[in-house]
């Protein structure tokens, strides 16, 4: 056989190898899943039958329940009330195990000390903040709100805005062969495909040279991978790999929420890269899945490294369970003077008041001109939909992106249920045409933009760990603006009077999906 056939062979064989074994995972947690609710049936039905009196406290515990989420302001509110009220007794234990926050990191004690400690490490730079104050002060807000949450604004810093995928790959793999000290890599999805194997050569090769590297993949997102065989091979060439969450580890604490949604990469402290680009072959268009897939990503050189260096270590903290204290994350040089940026990350860790949706929100109720979001999923609670409606009844040009292909059928099918209020109230939506935009960017008035890991869903804003760059007073501002704008080119505007007019079979599937939204 021809060495370029053997090639592709292997190639597709990989494939297939991953596909299957991703499929077993997914088989294992739906049966997981599967006695897990059988589990709670039973239970439910021998309390009922046996035990009127532990019955009848589940009620009342029920009773309260239903009164919490009543006056607490979460999107997920209205689902588990009616889950609770509709099924007595089962509802509660499947709260209990589903719906209850207890295992997560909102209590988690150790998230945020470990993250407060890491802050303890960056620069207060409170002199940038009166600068950026003086050019922007209608949006100097956003900036203050991130910064008293720990994320310090920064200068010195170089910036590349990378409009797809396929732009991103070369420079990417430039900086990991030219790593002289560290490299941290931490995915939502890392995939065994031709990228992926690129990667993992170079990784391989710098960890001989004495670099540090450490990857961080998460559980479920990674589920085509097997998290066991890659410790194993990657550890064996002095490689250091942390799992977020596996999926299998407590019956009792399956869950697919709160998982561990960031994306970054850090080069000798120095070098930093994020957006919603993972590490799989289709997000450079390397293959195809849902037509063109459309990401974006930012590359920093800096001193506004540290926040992303700090961002990483303390997941690598709660994963690991390794003291990073002492580690030191000072970038190797300061880059140019290329505007105001400032990274940040957010969790449930810190609810109820998360950066992610802080800025967000924030930047929607600052904006006087126009404000332009890309996003997969628009998925909303009534707090985001009140502040997007706010802003366009109020003459601001609004414009929200989402793909025409998708990748979730049932998440797309509420992200069409959620146009309506938007549409009604002069907030323009596009479908991008062409394929699947993953995308998350949003600019405003000219003046600052994000881009990161942040979906316009619940998840991204409550129960999701994300991160993202807040920039200002940059050409980063100007490069985003005008890929969204050339994105909306190729996008079709979906109008009110069409919305309407969608067939009764997709309402009545789109009205029962929204209500279990919560699960997707």
């Amino acid at each position: 056989m021809p060495a370029k056939e053997r090639r592709k062979h292997h190639k597709t064989f990989d494939r297939r190898r991953a596909r299957y074994h991703g499929l077993f995972r997914a088989f294992s947690v739906i049966m997981v899943l599967l006695f897990q609710v059988l589990f709670i049936l039973g239970l439910t039905y021998w309390l009922r039958e046996y035990s009127v009196k532990i019955y009848l406290a589940i009620q009342i515990l029920s009773s309260f329940i239903v009164f919490a989420l009543v006056s607490n302001n979460e999107y997920n509110q209205k689902f588990w009330i009616a889950i609770i009220v509709a099924l007595p007794g089962f509802g509660f234990i499947l709260y209990f195990f589903w719906g209850s926050a207890r295992k997560n990191f909102a209590v988690n004690e150790r998230l945020r000390d470990s993250e407060e400690e890491m802050k303890g490490k960056l620069p207060e730079n409170e002199e940038e903040l009166e600068i950026l104050s003086a050019i922007h002060p209608n949006k100097i807000q956003i900036s203050r709100y991130l910064a008293r949450d720990g994320f310090p604004v920064y200068k010195n810093t170089s910036m590349k805005y990378y409009p797809v995928g396929d732009k991103l790959e070369a420079d990417f793999l430039e900086d990991l062969r030219n790593a002289k000290k560290s490299i941290f890599m931490e995915y939502f999805i890392i995939y065994n495909g031709e990228w992926w194997k690129e990667i993992e050569e170079i990784l391989i090769q710098k960890a001989a040279e004495g670099v540090d590297v450490r990857v961080l993949i998460d559980d479920f997102g990674s589920l085509y991978m097997d998290p066991i065989e890659m410790k194993k091979n990657l550890g064996s060439n002095n490689i250091k790999v942390g799992s977020y969450e596996p999926i299998g580890k407590r019956i009792t604490s399956l869950s697919f929420n709160y998982r561990n949604h960031q994306k970054i990469c850090v080069i000798d402290s120095t070098i930093g890269y994020t957006g919603g680009i993972n590490i799989a072959d289709e997000y450079l268009n390397k293959i195809v899945r849902f037509g063109h897939w459309l990401d974006t990503a930012i590359r920093l050189e800096g001193r506004a490294v540290m926040s992303m260096s700090a961002t990483f270590l303390t997941m690598w903290e709660q994963v690991v369970s390794e003291d990073c204290s002492g580690m030191d994350i000072e970038p190797k040089w300061e880059g140019r003077d290329e505007g105001f940026v400032q990274p940040f990350a957010g969790g449930p860790h810190r609810a109820p008041h998360n950066p992610v949706e802080g800025a967000y929100s924030r930047m929607i109720n600052k904006a006087r001109d126009y404000i332009y979001i890309t996003t997969p999923y628009l998925v909303l609670d009534e707090r985001m939909v009140n502040d997007l409606v706010s802003a366009a009844l109020s003459g601001v040009d609004v414009r929200i992106i989402t793909p025409r292909i998708y990748d979730k059928w049932a998440v797309y099918m509420v992200t069409v249920k959620n146009y309506g209020r938007l549409l009604k109230d002069g907030v323009k939506i596009y479908e991008y045409v062409p394929g699947f935009i993953h995308e998350k960017d949003a600019v405003s008035d000219d003046e600052c933009a994000i881009c990161g890991t942040i979906n316009l869903d619940y998840r991204s804003m409550y129960i999701h760990h994300e991160n993202g760059v807040f920039v200002a007073d940059s050409h980063i501002v100007t490069d985003i603006k005008e890929n969204i704008l050339k994105t909306i080119e190729r996008s079709e505007e979906i109008s009110y009077e069409k919305w309407k007019k969608r067939p009764v079979g997709q309402k009545i599937i789109q009205n029962a999906l929204y209500i279990l939204s919560p699960l997707f």
